[in-house]
């Protein structure tokens, strides 16, 4: 145990319970019950008992306050906060809504749908393709239509007033497609700052457009004709797939556009504001191992869990300096067989989740149930790389977190494989086109022959979640797979009572070698952090890991100052050589509220600069 704050050290064993004022104000501004939780361990407690009620066994209520206790694996934050407790609240972090019928009544049903899931702690995305373009008039009225873009205003106000009524911010992702008539409006939306405040914006970019901008050929924007007034018969049409649709359906061609202008004009906006980001959306649907039951056109708002309509996943993070022995030292080494162990109970405390979890609307809880998707991530790669002597930069520290990542996957299969011959498979399993899919059919051989003959519980089981709260609540461990923010910063903390406070935060991993090597010791020799890295480095390690994540990763690439647009447009076109499903980017000048501060005075450049 450490000054710092840590519950439990790298071995597991009691420590003590002092929290680090970080952990201290996350835990009572989020998770702490009034009346119950008098300490952490009593909000661990509480949560192992709310999940241990979907076991037959009693005996689970003490496995998973274990579990908790020693903070190797931290639930998400909605199940830390709601789980035992009698607020009417859903223990999922993240879901993605339905189709959105383009009527006034889909669309108003649609925004009741968002609003009732935000107000029960769900983070939403929505796909807003499905809406004429601007100037498109309805088969139905003849009433002239103002697009997507002027809807999305609709639901950023309506975020905005339940988050008055609130301590937590709303979140909501929107997508549209690359080839909607409204694409140019919609990459423009939140330029200069400002505009559609309560969303983060993403263009589901096709393997069409990737190709067309390889050839400099033309690329046409479309919509379906069954929506249009005059049936697109005045005009040239193609098949397109498009959202709602289970197959590709005839669009008119609203017009033809260079394909690298409106690619460049993506970048362009990315490299100003930051967003859009991107979601190649052909190669999450390839990668889906639910690919012949579903077909994905968004995701929750953080991009780590592209979701089918009414998808919803909850998460859970394993803290991964837990795992590492003897650090700062020549005998460090990182405890695969513990990381693996962990990984399997928390995927048994995640799938139980499932069973005790409120969902704010019947068709969420029909999906997961279906699927029994699962979001087992990791944080703190940044600060265990660097406990075990490699810089987050070089090609040793990629290998390391790969293969973290490798023991991660295959031990939550393999779990997933056991509560399936348990409980039952995950209803929606069809066992033959399962094992087709490219992630499934990547394990080791010895996990497919098991699920031919045993099934799987879960349709999914990895994503990389931002962990933000999370990883300060485990005593400010570097956020997922980002890698140090800085050594020591300031950070802006919201109070219950009072204006907000800043607090004087040293990164876990620092703060544990000066605990043993001395204050004036200086860094450890492997420490960089987000100010020294390329841009190359970022999108590298999330290259590294994406293999052996069957979903997505959360991951946000530092545009240093003076970072061009061709440097922004070649990441772009690297990401997508590299086989990620998306990419977004913050440049140094981004509008975002600033709340972390270096130690230099000097505002913050991260994505993870949020008021708490």
């Amino acid at each position: 145990m450490t000054s710092h704050g840590q519950i439990r050290d790298a071995t597991g064993e009691s420590a003590s319970q002092t929290l680090p004022p970080i952990s201290q104000r996350i835990w009572e501004l989020r998770y702490r019950q009034e009346g119950s939780d008098a300490t952490l361990a009593d909000t661990f407690r509480r949560v192992a008992r709310a999940v241990a009620q979907a076991e037959s066994d009693p005996d689970w209520a003490g496995r998973f306050e274990t579990l908790l206790l020693g903070q190797r694996f931290l639930p998400g934050g909605r199940i830390l906060a709601g789980a035992g407790t009698s607020r009417r609240v859903t223990l999922f972090n993240c879901f993605v809504m339905g189709v959105v019928q383009d009527s006034m009544e889909g669309i108003f049903s649609a925004l009741q749908e968002g609003a009732v899931t935000l107000q029960q702690g769900g983070g939403v995305g929505t796909d807003f393709s499905t809406l004429r373009p601007r100037g498109a008039r309805a088969r139905s009225t003849g009433q002239v239509a103002t697009g997507p873009v002027s809807f999305m205003r609709v639901w950023d106000t309506m975020c905005a007033t339940l988050q008055n009524t609130s301590e937590r911010r709303g979140a909501m992702m929107a997508t549209l497609r690359c080839d909607h008539p409204d694409i140019n409006e919609y990459i423009d939306a939140k330029r200069g700052g400002g505009a559609l405040a309560s969303f983060n914006l993403s263009v589901q970019v096709s393997d069409k457009l990737m190709d067309a901008v390889a050839a400099d050929r033309d690329f046409a924007l479309v919509f379906p004709v069954d929506s249009l007034d005059d049936g697109g018969q005045d005009g040239p049409v193609e098949m397109r797939m498009w959202t709602g649709s289970a197959g590709a359906v005839l669009c008119r061609v609203w017009r033809r556009v260079r394909a690298r202008e409106l690619w460049q004009r993506i970048v362009h906006a990315a490299h100003e504001s930051g967003e859009p980001g991107v979601v190649f959306v052909d190669r999450v649907n390839q990668l889906n191992n639910l690919w012949y039951r579903e077909r994905i056109t968004a995701t929750n708002p953080c991009g780590e869990l592209p979701l089918p309509p009414y998808g919803a996943c909850n998460l859970g993070s394993l803290v991964l300096p837990r795992f590492v022995r003897d650090p700062f030292t020549p005998r460090a080494a990182f405890d695969f067989d513990a990381l693996a162990t962990t990984a399997a109970l928390a995927v048994r405390f995640l799938d139980d989740v499932i069973d005790i979890s409120h969902f704010p609307l019947p068709e969420q809880a029909a999906e997961a149930r279906a699927t029994r998707r699962l979001g087992l991530g990791v944080t703190g790669l940044a600060d265990a790389l660097l406990m075990l002597g490699k810089r987050y930069d070089s090609e040793e520290a990629r290998q390391a977190a790969a293969a973290i990542m490798r023991t991660i996957a295959h031990a939550a299969y393999r779990a997933s494989i056991d509560l399936a011959r348990e409980r039952g498979p995950f209803p929606a399993l069809d066992a033959d086109r399962f094992l087709l899919s490219p992630f499934v059919a990547a394990l080791p051989e010895h996990l497919q022959l098991l699920i031919r003959s045993d099934g799987i519980r879960n349709g999914h089981l990895l994503a990389v979640a931002p962990a933000g709260t999370i990883s300060l609540l485990a005593g400010n461990v570097s956020s997922g797979i980002e890698p140090i923010f800085r050594p020591r910063y300031q950070r802006l903390v919201h109070r219950l009572d009072g204006p907000p406070e800043t607090l004087e935060l040293t990164d876990y991993a620092l703060a544990l070698f000066e605990s043993t090597a001395g204050f004036d010791a200086g860094p450890p020799g492997a420490m960089v952090d987000a100010s020294t890295l390329t841009p190359e480095a970022h999108l590298d390690m999330q290259a590294a890991l994406q293999p052996y994540v069957d979903a997505a990763i959360s991951k946000t690439v530092n545009l240093p100052p003076g970072y061009g647009f061709e440097g922004v447009l070649g990441l772009f076109e690297r990401a997508h050589t590299a086989g990620l499903k998306g990419l977004t980017v913050f440049p140094a000048n981004s509008p975002m509220g600033q709340v972390l501060v270096a130690d230099s005075g000097a505002a913050c450049d991260a994505l993870a600069c949020q008021v708490l």
